[in-house]
């Protein structure tokens, strides 16, 4: 019940996860709707058909709750493995960008690879600021216990 890989503005995570990618201000894509999707607005967001959820961030600024993303990050994430899941602002580039790059740190690259891994899967244009790529530098993933063919 995920996105099809070829479905507009999918990034696949390193795990092999997808996550739709889009802008509020464009039509809806034809296809399948998502199951779950996190809006970043600084407005609260026009209703929909299907699950969601509003995180309070003005265009080309930050989050204005860091704790709150940082949750939101990790259901998107977690829900991806089951449900068509999308991150979305207004154009779909900076916030969501910038949100797609932490689900990417979450799912295991390293925050200093994050913001590359986006602009080549998703949009070359995302993460728009100098603001927004020192937040996916500094988000950390979870932490990671060795697997046992890591472990001396």
């Amino acid at each position: 019940m995920t996105w099809a890989s070829d479905t507009p503005g999918v990034l696949r995570l390193p795990s092999g996860r997808v996550i739709r990618g889009r802008g509020l201000r464009h039509p809806l894509p034809e296809g399948e709707k998502p199951t779950f999707a996190v809006y970043l607005l600084g407005r609260q967001p026009p209703e929909v058909d299907w699950e969601s959820r509003w995180l309070t961030w003005p265009d080309f600024r930050l989050p204005r709750d860091r704790d709150l993303a940082r949750r939101l990050f990790g259901e998107a994430w977690e829900r991806a493995a089951r449900e068509r899941v999308e991150v979305a602002c207004g154009g779909g580039r900076g916030r969501t960008g910038t949100a797609l790059a932490c689900i990417a740190v979450l799912d295991g690259c390293p925050p200093d690879q994050a913001v590359a891994f986006v602009r080549a899967g998703y949009e070359r244009h995302a993460v728009e600021t100098p603001w927004q790529r020192r937040y996916v530098s500094g988000f950390v993933g979870p932490a990671r216990t060795p697997g046992p063919m890591e472990a001396d």
